[in-house]
């Protein structure tokens, strides 16, 4: 069996990640997540995309939201507005205990790596959730306003403001940790998840001993378009593309993963777009690759592994 590794963040980063989950695959799967979106609040250190893919594969997660715990409450966060704190930052009571868990822990010295295992341990996770660093890594935006962290964008801005920069503060000096670069060094196939380029896999690949094992990684590396006829499903990703400088559409994530990927899996209304992905370098596969249902992510992600596979029976001969 192949080991696969899986980028990711953000919600598709976590639908992605129960799809491998729930598959024949789950035995040889390390997930690696996002921290960039990690930060503080209440005096509490929080972490997005670690939390989303810890809830989604414990099957714990806001089915609406996506995000978040199912039927959570928000007492803390009512009390904390009546006595006049700032509460954009939507954080439900139950979640607000791994919070607690989290920053007493860090505030131990227990790295992220450590707290996450036991975490996902505790919530009955059986593959690896690592991440990227146990070092700190913030997303930041440049806005007219000047430069916000990656929350104020992304909540309490939602994602209105235009962005002229973005940086990845920490990405520089962080380190990998060892289990990331054991896992990467390991890998028959890397999947990067239909997450937000920007936002959710570059703050990863802005480390540079990650960038560097990638390069030096002899495994195929496929990437999933979090594009649907050009737009996307959830959140700013088209918008920033643009914004950004890469041209709209699936060219655009063609040229944020050229040099780095193999193979762009991208959804079936987008077909018109092979011979343009493949000018990148790129070799295009066409599926469906909305997942609305569990079964959905199964068959996407198992597709994306064999599509994978495929590529690396063909590449001796290409």
């Amino acid at each position: 069996m192949k080991n696969i590794v899986l980028f990711a963040g953000g919600v598709g980063g976590a639908k992605a990640a129960k799809g491998l989950y729930q598959s024949d695959y789950k035995d040889n799967l390390t997930i690696i997540g996002n921290v960039g979106d990690d930060d503080e609040f209440h005096n509490l250190w929080v972490s997005p995309d670690l939390d989303t893919l810890t809830y989604t594969l414990a099957n714990e997660v806001n089915p609406v939201t996506g995000w978040g715990l199912k039927n959570d409450s928000c007492r803390i966060l009512s009390r904390l507005a009546q006595f006049g704190s700032s509460t954009w930052m939507h954080l439900g009571d139950m979640d607000i205990a791994t919070h607690i868990f989290r920053s007493a822990k860090r505030a131990e010295g227990t790295s992220m790596t450590a707290i996450t295992r036991q975490i996902t341990t505790r919530l009955g996770i059986t593959v690896p959730l690592l991440p990227a660093t146990d070092d700190t890594v913030q997303t930041r935006l440049k806005t007219e306003n000047g430069w916000v962290d990656f929350q104020t964008y992304f909540v309490h801005q939602r994602c209105e403001a235009d962005v002229t920069d973005i940086a990845y503060k920490g990405a520089e000096f962080a380190s990998a940790t060892p289990e990331v670069l054991a896992a990467i060094e390991a890998a028959d196939i890397i999947v990067f998840a239909p997450s937000n380029p920007l936002l959710s896999i570059a703050p990863m690949l802005a480390i540079p001993q990650i960038r560097d094992a990638l390069a030096a990684s002899e495994s195929t590396k496929i990437a999933v378009s979090p594009l649907i006829g050009g737009k996307a499903i959830k959140g700013p990703a088209e918008k920033l593309l643009q914004q950004m400088s890469y041209t709209p559409g699936n060219k655009g994530i063609a040229e944020f993963y050229q040099g780095l990927c193999d193979v762009l899996v991208i959804d079936n209304q987008d077909d018109g777009d092979i011979d343009t992905i493949e000018s990148f370098g790129l070799h295009a596969h066409c599926t469906s690759t909305l997942m609305k249902s569990d079964q959905d992510k199964v068959t996407l992600m198992e597709e994306v592994i064999s599509a994978a596979t495929a590529y690396q029976l063909e590449e001796p001969c290409a």
